[in-house]
Parts: structure tokens; C-alpha cells; sequence
């Protein structure tokens, strides 16, 4: 990969918004190389998607998401990649990684309620015949996502202390 191509990733990562003017700019370059390289980095998978960093609180949106762990019987010659693909194809999941520690993966998804993940996780996620055992942790509150931090209208701080 091209010091270019680098320069650029780390700009669409900080805002996938900005015109291809606007890259150009900050690239030293010129629109067209920069169209170019972005259909390339498109092509060869290394740019898969561009997303918005929503703030599902002020968006009103009522879903819930978990983190799940989980512990699994690696395949013989696939090793943990078979049964993440397997996971990864479920629509509710929103990513999995593949962990170091007491679990071998995790899982993040959303689901319209706590009973929507409790089903997922008893009815489709723990049937896969891999897997061992399972632990399920809820997101009670956002903070920050996608390196964004979400600003609460609260205020936090604590009052002065006066005699």
C-alpha cells in the first residue's frame, strides 16, 4: 500500500463525508487520482464500507445491543474460521472477532429487545454444534462509538463543596 493510499484511509476513517475537493486538498493531489484510489482501495476490499455514527438515544431509536462471548470447539483444519462465518451470516450480528483469552469470539449485535438477543443466543447462536458455552453483557448506555463520543445533556460534574 502507497503512502498516498495510507494518507487517504486515514482521512475517510476520521470523515467519509469529505468531497473529493476536500481530499484532494489535504492529500496534495488532485480530484482524479483521488477518485481513482478510492475506486481501487473499493475494488480490493480494503475500503468495504462507508457509515454513519449515529446517536440512537437522540435518533429515538428504541433498539437494544449486546456484546456476546463466546467459547467454541475449533474445526479440524478451519480452525475458529468456519464457525465465524457461520455467525457472520446471521442479519442481526453486527461483528465478530476473534479473541485471545477465557472466550475464543466475540459478537456484537442489535435486536428491537432484550428478548430479541435472549432468542437469538438460545434459539440460533447456541445450537451451532461448536459451540461450548456462552455469555451475554447488554449495552445499558452509549458514550462514544466509532471513536465519536456522544455528549450527554446531563451535567455530570459534581457540585462545589461549600461549608
Amino acid at each position: 500500500m502507497t503512502e498516498f493510499e495510507k494518507k487517504l484511509i486515514v482521512l475517510l476513517k476520521d470523515n467519509a463525508r469529505y468531497s473529493l475537493k476536500e481530499l484532494a486538498t489535504m492529500t496534495d493531489s488532485d480530484e482524479k487520482t483521488v477518485a481513482e484510489t478510492m475506486k481501487k482501495l473499493e475494488a480490493s476490499g480494503i475500503i468495504v464500507k462507508y457509515q454513519a455514527v449515529i446517536n440512537d438515544e437522540k435518533a429515538e431509536e428504541n433498539t437494544v445491543g449486546a456484546l456476546i462471548e463466546v467459547k467454541v470447539t475449533p474445526q479440524a483444519r478451519s480452525g475458529f474460521d468456519a464457525i465465524a462465518k457461520d455467525i457472520v451470516a446471521f442479519d442481526e450480528v453486527k461483528s465478530v472477532y476473534l479473541m485471545s483469552g477465557t472466550f475464543d469470539l466475540a459478537i456484537t449485535l442489535e435486536g428491537k429487545s432484550v428478548r430479541d438477543i435472549s432468542m437469538f443466543v438460545s434459539e440460533r447462536l447456541s445450537t451451532l454444534n461448536c459451540i461450548t458455552s456462552t455469555a451475554t453483557h447488554f449495552f445499558m448506555k452509549k458514550y462514544k462509538d466509532g471513536g465519536v463520543p456522544f455528549d450527554s445533556e446531563e451535567d455530570t460534574r459534581r457540585l462545589p463543596f461549600s461549608d
